[in-house]
């Protein structure tokens, strides 16, 4: 075969056909860097306890994907970065005094269940930091609510709120989810909380420490086009249009609990998120909608984990149906 006929020859090949620059390892870096102004931000708000919760998701995350990798005789996938972004988020996701062996089990549970059983990276259906979090919520619930306070927390103004700072979750939610139960009018001005969780929140998770390094850390990723604005935008906006339908301040509610945390960085994820771009910004107001409809009037006052846990079991059917169809294509028996 001459030259020329070299050139114009038909080449079949699997897809992708077309490859970026960027590859697994250099996303989880961008990722990882994206998140780490928060990060660093708790571990200098909350010290030793913070920096423990860190190390201990980290580390159990990277050794337990070695270990199976080795045990199954696969090849060795712990420096891809996967696992790590995977225990950064979930020690994001828990309070800084959360009890070593709970982090660990939760990293564990994250790594294997919600990753290696169905094949490693890229074959994942829930986002698997999300999985560690959401069984260590329903094992340890109970023992996650009745942590003791450190001399970081400060409880907000609020009359009658003696005990409240007792209590490790999101509080300001917790107070004006109680309020809400109660039917009386918030205690206290939800407005007057923007600062505070802009810039320098102590309760809740560790991931909770500051909205506007996360948005910052969001932005990134956006503008280096690792993350699809649609989704963060779709799941804040419903969150914060169906918080003012419910009657409640819109601002404190996309800023309170892990709704940034798991818009940006969470519901995101590759792999267990649409393809689609229209399916992405349907995903992202999904996740909105079962965000504020579990806040609102559900049992916890924060229900971010279920509501993108939810939206990934829905992400394949909302490829299918908004899948761009094929010029040509006509409906079988339309």
């Amino acid at each position: 075969m001459n030259e020329a006929a070299r050139q114009h020859r038909l080449v079949v090949a699997a897809p992708p056909h077309v490859h970026g620059p960027g590859s697994c390892r250099s996303i989880m870096l961008w990722v990882v860097g994206a998140l780490a102004p928060a990060a660093l931000w708790s571990v200098v708000q909350m010290g030793s306890p913070a920096l423990i919760t860190y190390g201990v998701c980290i580390g159990t995350a990277l050794a337990v994907e070695a270990a199976w990798n080795a045990l199954a005789r696969k090849p060795q996938t712990v420096t891809d970065g996967s696992a790590l972004v995977t225990g950064l988020l979930l020690a994001m996701s828990l309070p800084p005094l959360t009890p070593w062996w709970i982090s660990a089990v939760g990293a564990a549970v994250a790594i294997v269940l919600g990753k290696m059983v169905f094949g490693g990276l890229g074959w994942n259906l829930f986002n698997p930091a999300l999985v560690g979090r959401a069984f260590v919520v329903l094992s340890w619930g109970g023992v996650l609510s009745k942590l003791p306070s450190k001399g970081w927390f400060r409880a907000i103004d609020v009359a009658g709120s003696g005990s409240l700072d007792a209590i490790s979750g999101a509080t300001r939610l917790a107070i004006a989810a109680a309020d809400r139960a109660a039917k009386g009018g918030y205690r206290f001005d939800l407005a007057a909380q923007y600062q505070p969780l802009l810039f320098r929140n102590l309760e809740g998770s560790l991931g909770e420490v500051s909205a506007a390094l996360l948005i910052l850390g969001g932005l990134v990723l956006i503008w280096r086009r690792i993350i699809d604005w649609r989704i963060p935008v779709g799941y804040a906006g419903a969150m914060a249009a169906l918080s003012w339908a419910f009657g409640s301040d819109p601002i404190f509610n996309v800023l309170a609990g892990g709704v940034l945390l798991g818009a940006f960085f969470m519901a995101t994820d590759y792999v267990s998120s649409p393809m689609v771009p229209n399916a992405r910004l349907v995903y992202g107001i999904g996740c909105g909608v079962f965000n504020a409809v579990g806040r609102f009037f559900g049992s916890m006052p924060e229900a971010t984990t279920f509501a993108i846990l939810f939206m990934n079991g829905l992400a394949p059917l909302l490829d299918k149906i908004f899948m761009p169809r094929t010029f040509g294509w006509v409906k079988r028996n339309g």
